[in-house]
């Protein structure tokens, strides 16, 4: 079972595991909720607590309204190709290329083979910067100790010292870009992340959660209002001492119905990342991703192993039941939070 939750998917049915997709999801359910909830309860306030007296802003708190209605409605492929586009792209604004326009938290490094099939690490400005190799220049080993390289000229002869070998390279040597990113690595655009997927899920959810906070909020008797406004508290302090804590079982139960839609969204993913085979968890808010939903999606379409007894569709099916288990876990903690803030108010 262990391997099963913490391995990839792999060429065999009995090697195969949903890790990298199980860290995925919550990754990327978490990051949502965080986004989501305070916004939309925001939202809900602002419209239902704090209505203008004058009719033009009125008017135009309505259009809101009536916007956010009408979006509940929208189907989630369409959300896909607006965070595509503002997330991930941030509509081309800052710049078409693959390297990102801001960034900080990562380490660039050009990898080398010496000729003694040693890798070696060149630090390097950018991905897509390559150095010019030079016989005394720093540069560390696989384990991140800093060497000397040794560059020789692609006629010469190399160096019998074996340990002088380990660091030698050839003017001429072809290597590729590798990186070190940290946990706080950040970048602009957001590209195909972690963090793109969550803010394009909270646009999926956020107008079910707004309008379910707006019924929490209407359902509040309007006598603890007038009472705390008679007792001389202000409109914030009503809101935040009466209205908002007497909603917040209701708010709770449309919270938990959106989470649980947004764990099972499949076809937004789907347009952002493009991807359904990622071989580690995600290690930050800016890495590459997959979830639940596409890799059962994509374990369901491969062909039957014949010399092995259990087949992807099996591993498919035991995707979806970690699937159920994740959104019953998310649930129960949201009942739990929602009874512990009713007893109190009960």
């Amino acid at each position: 079972m262990s391997h099963f939750l913490s391995e990839s998917t792999k060429t065999t049915p009995a090697d195969a595991g949903i890790g990298p997709a199980l860290w995925g999801s919550i990754w990327i359910i978490v990051g949502c909720a965080i986004f989501a909830l305070p916004l939309g309860i925001a939202t809900a306030i602002f419209l239902e607590e704090f209505k203008p007296a004058n009719k033009v802003l009125l008017g135009l708190q309505g259009l809101i309204q009536l916007n956010i209605t009408n979006l509940a409605g929208v189907p989630s492929i369409v959300y896909g190709i607006l965070g595509l586009t503002a997330f991930a792209a941030m509509f081309g604004l800052l710049g078409s290329g693959k390297d990102p326009y801001i960034q900080f938290g990562a380490t660039y490094y050009h990898q080398y083979l010496t000729e003694a099939i040693e890798p070696v690490l060149v630090p390097v400005d950018g991905p897509s910067d390559e150095p010019e190799l030079i016989d005394g220049m720093a540069a560390y080993s696989s384990d991140y100790q800093p060497i000397t390289l040794k560059v020789v000229g692609p006629d010469e002869e190399l160096p019998t010292d074996p340990q002088v070998l380990r660091r030698t390279l050839r003017s001429d040597a072809v290597g590729g870009t590798i990186s070190d990113k940290a946990w706080y690595y950040f970048q602009l655009p957001f590209g195909r992340s972690v963090l793109a997927a969550s803010l394009t899920l909270m646009l999926v959810i956020l107008p079910v959660i707004i309008i379910s906070s707006q019924e929490a909020l209407r359902a509040v008797p309007p006598s603890l209002r007038a009472g705390a406004l008679g007792l001389g508290s202000t409109r914030w302090q009503v809101v935040r001492n009466v209205t908002l804590p007497a909603a917040i079982p209701g708010i709770m139960t449309g919270a938990i119905l959106s989470i649980s839609r947004a764990i099972g969204e499949a076809a937004p993913i789907v347009v952002l990342c493009g991807i359904v085979y990622i071989s580690r968890s995600p290690q930050h808010a800016m890495d590459l991703f997959s979830v639940l939903p596409v890799q059962i999606f994509y374990l369901t379409t491969q062909p039957p192993d014949a010399q092995s007894v259990i087949s992807f569709q099996n591993v498919a099916a035991a995707g979806s039941l970690v699937l159920l288990v994740v959104l019953l876990t998310f649930n129960t903690v949201a009942i739990v939070l929602r009874q512990i803030t009713q007893k109190p108010l009960s």
